[in-house]
């Protein structure tokens, strides 16, 4: 008997308390008897569901449950210190202190492997991985963590995000601090949204936390669909068409046909929709039910006519953060500022010394640096042209190895020809780098990949080709269906097209993809194919289809659903759970961004 209390309590890697275990809901049943005895008093309220989203971050991390502890009394500390400091110059230190600390530790445990791996390529060293926290924790524990793996803690890039802008907000006057740690603690730590977000801002959630707990029917029943759409997003789409298709396909790209790897791209589309979107649906549903609200994180994505606007209807939390405390900060649409072209120059710096160290590649940087220095400091047309032709010669040396590195002296050829003709238009196009820049960041937030840099790069482009395009679009304010269908299926296709970097794991895959996309399509086969995966396709119709009618329809079936009888609500609830179950896989899927 003891010991099944023990194993209740301990940490398990393979029963973490997630949504779609049976677990978490006996846990969330018993969170909520507790919650029912102290909701009215805010207090035991807060210090209730602080210690409650504690133990469920220990269950899903362990030991890195610390982590977050550390987190909560630095941040609470340094944001008291920001509030109370008289000098603008010293909330500025504390700020960057808390920039620095944060920022860290989520690189030190998401992108050591990475930034390591890359050194010892370019540099031909061997260094070696030290997961100094775990060397610590062995120090003063029974316990043999491995000291020569970091893993990365679950959630850590959403609650560190939190913690910086709950810092940037008191340094910028918009908000001011909680009245104690405990509640600061529930605002970092609250567990539906802990480790997959979405991403909450002390603005929107903290002023929650001082009002009085009240739930209308309404909300109640608008709660209860919330979850069981989530549930039907993640069990019945999102992890069914993962088991029978897509895993399998991304696996060997090799071993399957055109048909059936672009069949797997689309299908993941979806996928990556329905897990994502089926969390933030549970995480939105289990908060309202404790009287709380959190931000709507998608707005039907795949309806956006560009990719700015995809931008703003996924993920919107972290798009919003990234806007927020990224983009405009380093420059927006105003100018490029210093940080604009260091991070390009450094970018580009690693991204030509990846093939490794040489003398050519090293000439080839220096010239990179000398055009940077001459562009932007003088306009003598001599220096600029010697500069070019520099860049010109040595990327011919380079093209076998870095043939991005040729496009890329291409690219600046054309804007010092545009420059000739039309003085002042590549400025600004310059500042479409801070777009860029910060997509590229978003892609590396993600993972710790040269493919989530492409996936992040990718994407910039896109939104600085829109950005240039809509300048001279002869379908500007043309909103027939037509045009709207066009743009749709535009944007739907390229984000589609870029998800190859994001899903594979390796290059390898994401050449063999590719080519079998392209060279081994074919035509004949398309009818025989579909009818082998009848089942997946028609899953996929009925859930691009539903995602896909209009918005008003929507929110006509949600709010009926809310508003029926309690009994009426208690009887489709159970038939929908068994529904749901029925397609339940053996081995239930994680969710997507919890490796994020």
């Amino acid at each position: 008997m003891i010991d099944k209390i023990i194993d209740i309590f301990a940490y398990s890697p393979k029963e973490p308390l997630i949504f779609t275990r049976f677990y978490f809901w006996v846990f969330f049943s018993i969170v909520l008897g507790g919650y029912s005895v102290l909701y009215k008093k805010q207090k035991p309220r807060s210090a209730y569901l602080f210690l409650v989203s504690l133990f469920f971050y220990y269950k899903s991390s362990g030991i890195y449950f610390m982590l977050l502890v550390f987190s909560t009394f630095f941040d609470y500390f340094i944001g008291n210190q920001i509030f109370k400091a008289e000098s603008q110059r010293k909330k500025k230190l504390l700020l960057v202190a808390s920039l620095f600390v944060n920022l860290f530790v989520l690189s030190y445990f998401k992108y050591s492997g990475f930034f390591i791996d890359t050194i010892n390529h370019v540099f031909n060293t061997e260094f070696k991985v030290v997961n100094h926290f775990n060397i610590l924790a062995n120090l003063f524990t029974d316990n043999h963590f491995d000291i020569n793996k970091i893993v990365l803690p679950v959630g850590i890039s959403f609650f560190t995000f939190q913690s910086i802008s709950y810092n940037i907000d008191i340094y910028r006057k918009r908000i001011k601090p909680v009245d104690s740690i405990i509640d600061f603690g529930f605002f970092i730590s609250f567990f539906p949204q802990l480790v997959a977000g979405p991403i909450v801002r002390a603005s929107e959630f903290v002023p929650q936390i001082y009002q009085k707990y009240k739930i209308t029917q309404a909300e109640f029943g608008m709660a209860i669909f919330m979850i069981l759409n989530g549930l039907l997003k993640k069990l019945f789409i999102s992890d069914y068409i993962a088991v029978n298709l897509i895993d399998r396909v991304f696996e060997k790209p090799i071993m399957y046909s055109g048909i059936e790897n672009l069949l797997a791209l689309y299908g993941y589309s979806m996928q990556v929709y329905a897990d994502f979107s089926g969390y933030t649906d549970i995480a939105i549903g289990v908060a309202i039910l404790m009287g709380f609200t959190l931000p709507v994180n998608f707005n039907s994505p795949y309806k956006a006519l560009h990719v700015g606007e995809f931008w703003k209807r996924w993920h919107i939390s972290l798009s919003t953060w990234l806007k927020d405390y990224l983009y405009i900060p380093i420059g927006g649409n105003r100018s490029a500022s210093a940080f604009t072209y260091i991070s390009v120059v450094f970018l580009f710096i690693t991204v030509v010394l990846v093939p490794g160290w040489n003398l050519i590649n090293f000439a080839f940087i220096c010239s990179v640096l000398m055009f940077f220095v001459f562009w932007t400091y003088t306009e003598n047309k001599i220096f600029r042209t010697l500069t070019i032709s520099l860049l010109f010669i040595f990327s011919f040396f380079l093209f076998n190895e870095n043939w991005y590195a040729f496009i890329f002296v291409c690219v600046v050829i054309i804007l010092w020809l545009v420059n000739i003709f039309e003085p002042g238009a590549v400025m600004s196009t310059v500042t479409d780098l801070n777009l860029f820049l910060t997509m590229l960041i978003g892609g590396l937030w993600h993972g710790a990949s040269w493919q989530f840099l492409i996936w992040g790069g990718l994407n910039g482009i896109g939104l600085v080709i829109y950005k240039q395009w809509r300048k001279i679009s002869p379908f500007k304010g043309n909103h027939s269906w037509p045009v709207r269908f066009y743009a749709i299926f535009l944007t739907f296709n390229f984000i589609t097209l870029t998800r190859i970097w994001f899903r594979c794991r390796n290059m390898q895959q994401v050449d063999e993809m590719i080519h079998q996309i392209v060279f081994a399509f074919d035509p004949a086969q398309l009818f025989t194919i579909l009818a082998a995966y009848k089942k997946i396709v028609l899953l996929l119709v009925i859930a691009f289809t539903v995602h896909w009618l209009p918005t008003s329809f929507k929110q006509k079936y949600r709010e009926a659903f809310a508003n029926l009888p309690l009994w009426a609500i208690a009887i489709i609830t159970f038939f929908a759970i068994f529904f749901i179950y029925q397609f339940q896989t053996f081995d239930l899927q994680p969710f997507i961004y919890f490796a994020f």
